[in-house]
């Protein structure tokens, strides 16, 4: 069997800090967002605040980044081992530098549209379905005029964290990551998955896949976290980024 090479690019790892900045920064709290106001009456932030979530975070992160990450690895570990991929990098263990190549661009891609995400969400500063409602106010209560603009919410919420991100509104992280996340994985069952012997799996796995997507986006508009066109960029937004990454800067299509 004729062997492949493999070449790495010892920078990408490092470039997944730099782009962590902007996200870190975020989350950190180390900015705060715009504090934007509404149009009384506005029913689209009059929605209840649901506490439980369809889709946690927790559930999100782990679950997008352990499908991806691992479906990676044990794709990478069996072409080395049964596909004769060599390596002609400066890290000469092929299981290692296929690893730092594959799972680098993809973890380089998580933080680029995080930070991304991230970035709109404090800028915009959209305020969320159930922003009334965490704000604990009526339009009654701040006796504004009907269509009339509120550039400043009296809210009563003790809690200011509560407060901030329900002012985070777009663009949905969710959505954009789930398809990051799910799409990416497509496109390497996409480049990797060769085998003839079932047809319709690969096409039955990829439509799986985006379907797991699809319906963790369409969750935050039912849980009130989202508008619609929140989630419709972030969906945008995750695909464009899984594009970019498998396309133009991993090696999976080339």
């Amino acid at each position: 069997m004729a062997q492949r090479s493999v070449f790495v690019l010892p920078a990408l790892p490092s470039r997944i800090p730099s782009a962590s900045i902007p996200f870190f920064a975020c989350e950190l709290k180390a900015v705060t967002p715009y504090k934007r106001g509404f149009f009384c009456g506005d029913p689209s932030i009059t929605y209840p605040y649901e506490p439980k979530e369809a889709i946690p975070d927790v559930l999100l992160i782990a679950g997008g980044i352990a499908i991806t990450g691992v479906t990676i690895a044990l794709g990478e570990c069996y072409r080395v081992r049964y596909r004769g991929v060599y390596s002609r990098a400066f890290v000469r263990n092929c299981y290692v530098s296929c690893l730092y190549k594959e799972l680098g661009s993809f973890l380089f891609g998580c933080c680029v549209g995080q930070s991304l995400t991230n970035m709109a969400k404090l800028s915009v500063g959209r305020l969320r379905p159930n922003f009334l409602f965490v704000c604990n106010i009526t339009y009654a209560s701040i006796n504004c005029t009907q269509g009339s603009y509120v550039s400043h919410a009296p809210c009563r919420q003790a809690e200011e964290k509560m407060v901030d991100e329900a002012r985070k509104s777009f663009f949905s992280g969710h959505a954009s990551f789930a398809m990051y996340t799910m799409l990416y994985l497509a496109f390497y069952l996409q480049a990797r998955f060769s085998w003839r012997g079932a047809r319709l799996l690969r096409p039955l796995i990829q439509f799986l896949l985006l379907m797991i997507a699809i319906y963790t986006g369409l969750s935050r508009i039912s849980d009130y976290r989202h508008h619609p066109t929140d989630v419709l960029t972030g969906f945008i937004q995750g695909g464009l980024t899984a594009y970019w990454v498998a396309f133009y800067i991993s090696s999976m299509f080339k």
